[in-house]
């Protein structure tokens, strides 16, 4: 899915009162949409999550990932911290 229709779906939905966050791995694009709150990830387009098979890894993205919707200090970019950042085999 696009990264900007992702921004503007989430502002939308924040605007009716649903908090929102989403995975990036074109961190550069969601800064210039400004969605309420993302989480950047060094993946390339199409493993959000990592490397398949990497059970681990995506929990720990996720994890992260439901960190970030209990901030309200938005727009919000976030990298993926380093020790929940694995090296794949992507």
């Amino acid at each position: 899915m696009c990264h900007q229709a992702v921004g503007l779906i989430q502002a939308e939905m924040e605007r009716r009162g649903i908090r929102t966050a989403s995975i990036t791995m074109l961190p550069e694009v969601t800064a210039a949409v400004g969605p309420p709150r993302a989480l950047s990830v060094p993946y390339p387009l199409g493993y959000p999550l990592g490397a398949p098979g990497d059970p681990e890894l995506q929990r720990r993205i996720l994890r992260a990932l439901l960190a970030v919707t209990t901030r309200d200090d938005v727009p919000l970019l976030l990298d993926l911290e380093p020790e929940d950042n694995r090296s794949s085999a992507l």
